[in-house]
This record gives structure tokens, C-alpha cells and sequence, in this order.
């Protein structure tokens, strides 16, 4: 029982792994990132306007990348576009030249192109960009981004929920930062299946990805598997979303980076 006890744990320590050598990993860590951009009333989230207001403060930000029906990437965070823009559609079916019609929460901005906002941003601040996938497009939406930022100079890191998107980005852009989205998705209810869920929640799929961060919830952060992934691998933990000075003064401290959202630290 004893032999079977200790084998069980390392089999644990093992799933956990990830990586903590790249290079790239003590810059990004530099900064602060605004939750999908600087947004406040006038600039609503993912707009252009929120990216230019995070640059121009000096913050780094994050990003929500979809693709679209004609092979280009959107950016924005939801598939649907009834919260950010009134409609029923999604994000999926748009062309890149029908952007324009959706106006984002009652405002001018839009939904902007990813490659318009590398264009903007050009290298002033890190990106931390988050890939979406709708269960059907992981392989093609993951390959789309990956292959705009191959040829971008700026610093970025890529993040997604989907454990399908990370390990496609190990196998086919192994220089890229990546990281695993996580929170605790046991407390959810949720149409991914219970095991899925319990190996997420608890970065027991880590070994597959080999991630160089986890991004996990802030209040979730408290678990056994998140201290081992930072303690034992030393993998880079990024803590979201922080939305006053006390969760970001705390996050800062314990080593995460932080990613906030209503409020300038």
C-alpha cells in the first residue's frame, strides 16, 4: 500500500509539470496588464480605444482573439454578440468587412482586427493574448495567431482555456510563451465533463501542454496543485482578474502577475 501511495504522488507531481526556463518569461513579468485594455466608458473592452488608453499609461494588456469566417482574427471576448454589441450573432460567421456595422456597448468603437491592433500597439507594451476556440476551430484559430505573432517584434504571450490550443502551441511554435487558463470549475455548473474539469481545475494536464505560466483566478489561487506547479516547477503564475489595489498589492506579492481591471494600480 505504501509502494502504491508514493507511486500515485509522483504520477501527481509529474502531471503538473511545466517549463520555467524561457527567457522571455523575467520581462513580461515586469509589467502589469489591463484587463482587456484600459476600458471605461467611452472605450469599452477589447476596443480599440482601450488599447490605445493601456498604452499610452504605460500598462500592458490582454486580448481576446476569435476567428472569423474569412480566416482573420476579431477581437473580442465573447462568441455571441448580444453583451458587447446588442445582436444575435456570432463572432464566427462575421467577415472582417462587416466589423464595422456592430457598434460595442451604445459607442462608436468597433470590433477591431487583431493585425490592426499589433499594428497600433507596435511593440510598445507585452500582449498577453488570449485564443478562444468554439470546440470546432482550435487547430485553425490557434494556428491563425500564432502565425500573425510569429512575425511580430513586440513581446506577447499566449493563454487559452482550451487544454487542445497549448499543446498545439508546444508542438508547432515551441519558442512561443504559453500559458493555461485555470480557475476552479468544480464549483461551476458546466457542460464540459466533470473529469475534464477536475484535470483543469487541478493542472493535472500540465505534462501534455508543458506550460510556462498558469493564469488562474485570483480567488480560486489557493490550491495544492497551484502552490506545487509554483514551488516544485517554478512555473510562472499570472493571477486574474484583480479589481482594487488589496487583491493587486497581494497578487504582486505572492509572485503572480497581475492582471486588473477597473481601477489603475
Amino acid at each position: 500500500m505504501m509502494i502504491l501511495t508514493l507511486v500515485l504522488i509522483a504520477i501527481y507531481l509529474l502531471l503538473l509539470r511545466g517549463r520555467s526556463s524561457h527567457p522571455k518569461l523575467a520581462e513580461l513579468k515586469k509589467w502589469s496588464y489591463a484587463h482587456r485594455g484600459l476600458h471605461d466608458a467611452t472605450f469599452p473592452e477589447n476596443s480599440m480605444g482601450a488599447f490605445q488608453q493601456a498604452v499610452a499609461a504605460g500598462y500592458g494588456f490582454e486580448l481576446d482573439v476569435h476567428l472569423l469566417a474569412d480566416g482573420q482574427l476579431a477581437v473580442i471576448h465573447d462568441s455571441s454578440l448580444q453583451r458587447t454589441a446588442g445582436v444575435d450573432k456570432k463572432i464566427e460567421e462575421l467577415t472582417a468587412a462587416e466589423l464595422s456595422a456592430y457598434k460595442l456597448q451604445g459607442t462608436e468603437e468597433t470590433i477591431p482586427l487583431f493585425a490592426d491592433v499589433l499594428k497600433m500597439v507596435d511593440g510598445r507594451v507585452p500582449l498577453i493574448v488570449e485564443i478562444k476556440t468554439d470546440g470546432k476551430n482550435t487547430a485553425a484559430v490557434t494556428e491563425a495567431t500564432c502565425r500573425m505573432l510569429q512575425d511580430y517584434k513586440g513581446l506577447y504571450c499566449v493563454e487559452s482555456f482550451d487544454p487542445r490550443a497549448i499543446a498545439y502551441v508546444r508542438k508547432h511554435y515551441p519558442d512561443f510563451v504559453r500559458g493555461q487558463l485555470a480557475h476552479n470549475s468544480l464549483r461551476e455548473k458546466s457542460p464540459v465533463p466533470i473529469l475534464l474539469r477536475f484535470l483543469l481545475t487541478y493542472q493535472m494536464m500540465n505534462l501534455w501542454m508543458v506550460p510556462d505560466f498558469i493564469a488562474y483566478r485570483y480567488s480560486d489561487r489557493k490550491t495544492l496543485s497551484n502552490f506545487l506547479c509554483r514551488k516544485l516547477w517554478r512555473i510562472q503564475g499570472v493571477s486574474w482578474t484583480l479589481t482594487d489595489m488589496e487583491q493587486y498589492e497581494t497578487a504582486v506579492k505572492e509572485g503572480w502577475i497581475p492582471i486588473f481591471e477597473n481601477f489603475r494600480p
